[in-house]
């Protein structure tokens, strides 16, 4: 019966789910509909740049093959695809244009070439050294590919299943990857820097000062002191047209927002189900087993003091083995935790071993082979250890009998710590698995100097989390107040009546965008910002948005939104922008007024006056941009250098505050030679052709006619 009032309850969302799956046969008949000229041609294209298609079908195979069942960050890879999609046509258009192109040959030797490309260095790194390259793989994959073996190694397993479009796919990168850097090759071979500009340069680097100053941070003035007109944000949005300029048409969202958090009942239950668990969790023969049923933590590892939560360290410390001690709260958690056992910890471990590395199922079975196998040689007394680490060892330490010298606590990765710490026995032979590979290990000696006793234990947890009673009361008055308030007029006035509501503006929307600041990114989000450029200002959304918990995995917020604005492409309006610009005009309305108090004012009057210091900032020069102890602040700069020794400067609004200068001293530059005008030439021609090939791919899209229709799809 109460399935059947629920759903009473909510018999509108039925009806818009039907409507919904009606809808979604006819949209899928329409996008599998492919014949030439057709409707369903139209709606196969999720955007066209410079004429060309990019088709949604082929867009999603690439976007499924690449990132598969990725959760919510698929929204960014999504996005991610899209912008190297647009790029990839762009550079090959340009490429054609230019003449330019990537032969076989090349292309080979891109892959498994002495010097491949960037990409197959990242995919292909080295486990044992970060800034190497795992060639046995690669060459391994070189050799299945010649011999037409990739089916059968997919099978085998030494292949993912998706190999074969993987690898074409990663081909077009390299190939995109390298068009790429020979057009921007070509652009910085053009930038040159003539004789009058490298002997500019040269007097910006070598002309320094020594200065004085005084700066008045913003926060001197007090918000509640400073009083703001339209005039001020105006001013402040013709000043910064570039950056606040919109190319396309953006919206605002209003946003209720109902907070779901634990009530004191659910607190109650949640530490009555650790307590409990107590008398079970002390008497239990099998740790392991009954933290695992109970969804607790246990871990190998030997904790000191300073390693413990310190709502329980010296508590722990003093208890018995074997005792449980609990409940208590820590992180927003109810915990028991039980004292399994204590050591001395070792201060340092000194250790060797043989590593047999793997990154594949077929590679692990036959690591863990031949480790298990050199153990029983060393355990038999037939075989020395550091003679089969020089045969069968792989890194570094093969030449030193395996030795890896000293390590302290949490030098090395967890399962080796652990195992050469708190289990390992001097003389005995380990075999232990990191994401390294299988290793040989063997413990040499233990240094123990502060003799400090380490406790190894278990806990229990209970997260102080909402009820799903509580968050469906929450559920229930969100659903009320959007079905009462269907304009957004009537919902603000709702939630002015109701001060457990938040009510939050949402930054001017694009149409593609996927994140709404204050709210979990996610499908939910994106959601919401496609039904923005659907909808009527003053339209109020027609369900109710759920957030979850990204550690509780529960509704921790329900939102309710309507359509506050819609903005044209060009500049903002005051209104539409208020709120994102606020602080930045508080802080220029602020300057004004601390200029005022700094007027006629030297800089010991000026410390005096807002109570702070006069620093000195020596060797600036005007080639800088940033102050030592201050951060950016090339505005201050550029005053300094047309100061003369000894004058103070009128009052300087900054980044971070206004600021009062005097210039101590000023060092002339002195003549420049020849051989100083060629150096500085070299390095300016590098950091501009650096600069240009940077920037390209930015200007080529800015140039470029792309029309983009992903929100019609996602």
């Amino acid at each position: 019966m109460a399935l059947i009032s629920e759903i009473r309850k909510r018999s509108w969302i039925v009806l818009v789910t039907v409507a919904l799956g009606v809808g979604g046969f006819i949209i899928m008949d329409m996008v599998n509909s492919t014949g030439p000229g057709g409707t369903g041609s139209m709606t196969r294209t999720l955007g066209k740049v410079n004429g060309e298609k990019i088709d949604v079908i082929n867009f999603d195979n690439t976007f499924n093959m690449l990132y598969g069942n990725s959760g919510s960050a698929s929204l960014a890879a999504r996005n991610a695809l899209w912008e190297y999609t647009v790029e990839e046509i762009l550079i090959k258009d340009e490429a054609a244009a230019l003449g330019l192109g990537i032969s076989e040959p090349e292309l080979e030797d891109l892959q498994f070439g002495p010097r491949p490309s960037a990409i197959i260095q990242q995919r292909f790194p080295d486990p044992n050294n970060p800034q190497g390259m795992n060639r046995e793989q690669l060459n391994m994959i070189k050799q299945i590919i010649e011999e037409d073996r990739v089916d059968e190694a997919i099978e085998q397993g030494q292949l993912a299943p998706n190999f074969t479009q993987f690898w074409e796919y990663q081909k077009k990168e390299i190939t995109k990857d390298r068009l790429q850097s020979k057009i921007g090759a070509l652009v910085a071979k053009a930038m040159y820097t003539p004789t009058w500009m490298a002997e500019m340069l040269y007097n910006e680097q070598s002309l320094t000062a020594d200065v004085a100053y005084v700066k008045v941070p913003y926060d001197k003035i007090e918000n509640t002191d400073v009083s703001l007109e339209d005039a001020d944000f105006e001013a402040y949005i013709k000043e910064n047209e570039s950056t606040l300029k919109r190319d396309a048409e953006s919206r605002k969202l209003q946003l209720a927002i109902l907070e779901v958090s634990a009530t004191v009942e659910d607190s109650a239950a949640l530490e009555k189900r650790i307590a409990d668990l107590i008398p079970e969790f002390q008497t239990a023969e099998n740790d392991s087993q009954f933290v695992f049923r109970n969804e607790g933590r246990i871990d190998a590892a030997y904790f000191k003091k300073a390693d413990l939560p310190v709502a329980i360290a010296d508590t722990i410390l003093k208890l018995p083995v074997g005792t449980v001690y609990g409940p208590y709260i820590d992180a927003n958690n109810y915990n028991a935790v039980k004292v399994l056992d204590r050591m001395v910890i070792p201060d340092s471990v000194q250790s060797r071993h043989i590593l047999r590395p793997a990154t594949t199922p077929v590679e692990l079975a036959q690591a863990r082979k031949t480790i298990d196998s050199l153990k029983v040689l060393i355990e038999a007394g037939t075989h020395r250890f550091d003679s089969l680490a020089a045969q069968f060892g792989t890194d570094g330490t093969k030449t030193k009998g395996g030795d890896l010298g000293y390590y302290g606590m949490n030098g090395l990765v967890k399962p080796f710590n652990d195992l050469i710490f708190f289990k390992a026995v001097p003389g005995k032979v380990y075999v232990c698995e990191t994401q390294f590979g299988v290793h040989l290990v063997e413990v040499t000696n233990k240094k123990f100097i502060n003799n400090e006793q380490g406790v190894q234990v278990a806990y229990l947890s209970e997260p102080i989390m909402p009820s799903q009673e509580t968050q469906s009361a929450v559920r229930d008055r969100a659903d009320e107040m959007m079905r009462t308030n269907r304009t957004l007029e009537a919902l603000v006035k709702s939630v002015g009546q109701d001060p457990t509501i938040k009510l939050e503006n949402s930054p001017l929307l694009g149409e593609n965008d996927f994140e709404i600041a204050g709210l979990t990114t996610g499908t939910e989000t994106r959601e919401l910002v496609r039904w923005a450029f659907s909808a009527d200002e003053g339209d109020v959304t027609p369900t109710v948005y759920s957030f979850r918990d990204e550690t509780g995995y529960y509704d921790k917020q329900f939102v309710i939104a309507g359509l506050k604005t819609v903005q044209a492409a060009g500049l903002p309006s005051v209104a539409n922008i208020r709120d994102e610009i606020e602080a930045e005009v508080i802080n220029r309305k602020k300057a004004e007024i601390i200029k005022q108090r700094l007027s006629g004012k030297d800089l010991a009057a000026a410390a005096a006056a807002f109570e702070v210091p006069v620093d000195t900032a020596r060797n600036m020069s005007f080639s800088q941009s940033f102050i030592p102890n201050v951060g950016n602040e090339p505005a201050v700069i550029g005053h300094i250098f047309k100061l003369e020794a000894g004058k103070t400067s009128e009052a300087i609004r900054g980044e971070s505050g206004v600021f009062l200068l005097q210039v101590i001293t000023k060092a002339t530059p002195g003549p420049i030679d020849p051989m100083q005008i060629t150096s500085i030439r070299t390095r300016n021609n590098m950091a501009s052709g650096m600069g240009a090939q940077n920037a390209l791919i930015g200007a080529m899209k800015k140039q470029a006619n792309v029309k983009d229709k992903r929100a019609k799809f996602f």
